[in-house]
């Protein structure tokens, strides 16, 4: 979100609030860090520059020492990450005991979830840089490299029911260049919209750049599956960090490129924006080798969770 604070200047902040307690269930010390990369990503993305931190550490109960092992791993994992990404805690609070059954053991907690709250300036609220598609005819870019990086996803926790292995990689470095690209980006102008790669992965990122404003894309990621040395379904869901999806008008794409290769980011064009599908006079999405999937179809089951359960 952006909220606009001088009116003569239009300078802004932006803030976004993260956390994935099936990261930080799977390690606590790489949750932390991931919470925090997947917000300074978030806050970048709108092209706001990354400047405080704020937490709150929901965990069990304190005298469980495995609860309390979490916790103090993951304070140690966001502290450590802080330092790295030279962004501050300026405050933030604390939610213990959050179990249910016989207390004090470590089966009856929550998944261990801090929250990371992230502030960003951008100094003109005009130049924001939208998470939707805003017309037909761009370029789309996947930026960052993708990894078999499944374990803890929503793709394991939605297909399979399961919970192990190892989060993704957090890699702190790769996350300072891209939000390095999508700021300088942003404040040149060279991007329509962009989106973080996070819960879901490329496949939610796109379905939510599609939905925000009703505009379709084609999406082909056979060179995509090729340069990391995935297969589809893992280019799709794997939840790898230090990524995020632009539409580039093409007059800007040499322009973009240049910026990505000067900041070390890789990037890679894997479609367009589009107003129909192949086969359809209606907007949709069409990914090559997956299929084409209406707006209208997906819009139904992204917003039908809740009336569905409360009428």
């Amino acid at each position: 979100g952006v909220v606009r604070v001088d009116e003569a200047t239009g300078m802004g902040v932006a803030l976004s609030t993260d956390a994935n307690p099936r990261f930080t269930k799977l390690d606590p010390y790489a949750g932390g860090r991931q919470a925090l990369a997947e917000a300074y990503r978030n806050v970048a993305t709108v092209g706001a520059v990354p400047r405080a931190v704020t937490d709150c550490l929901n965990f069990g109960s304190p005298e469980d020492p495995g609860s309390m092992w979490q916790l103090v791993q993951a304070i140690t994992g966001l502290a450590d990450a802080c330092a790295e990404l030279g962004v501050p805690v300026t405050g933030g609070n604390v939610s213990l005991y959050n179990s249910t059954g016989e207390p004090g053991r470590s089966d009856s907690s929550i998944h261990p979830t801090p929250v990371v709250g992230v502030l960003g300036v951008i100094d003109d609220v005009a130049r924001v840089t939208r998470s939707g598609w805003t017309e037909p005819g761009r370029a789309v870019y996947l930026l960052g490299t993708t990894a078999e990086e499944l374990s803890g996803s929503v793709w394991a926790d939605v297909i399979h029911q399961h919970l192990g292995g190892y989060p993704p990689a957090v890699d702190l470095a790769a996350e300072r260049r891209l939000a390095e690209v999508l700021v300088n980006a942003s404040r040149d102008q060279l991007v329509d919209s962009a989106h973080d790669l996070s819960a879901g992965g490329l496949g939610q990122a796109l379905v939510d750049s599609c939905l925000r404003f009703g505009v379709g894309a084609r999406v082909d990621l056979t060179t995509l599956c090729e340069r990391d040395g995935i297969d589809l379904a893992t280019a799709l869901f794997s939840e790898s960090g230090a990524r995020a999806i632009v539409a580039v008008p093409r007059s800007q794409e040499v322009h973009l490129q240049d910026l990505c290769t000067a900041r070390g980011v890789p990037l890679l064009r894997i479609g367009t924006t589009d107003d129909a599908g192949p086969e359809t006079d209606q907007p949709a999405l069409d990914i090559a080798g997956v299929g084409t999937f209406p707006l209208s179809e997906l819009r139904a089951v992204s917003e039908a969770t809740l009336p569905a359960r409360f009428g």
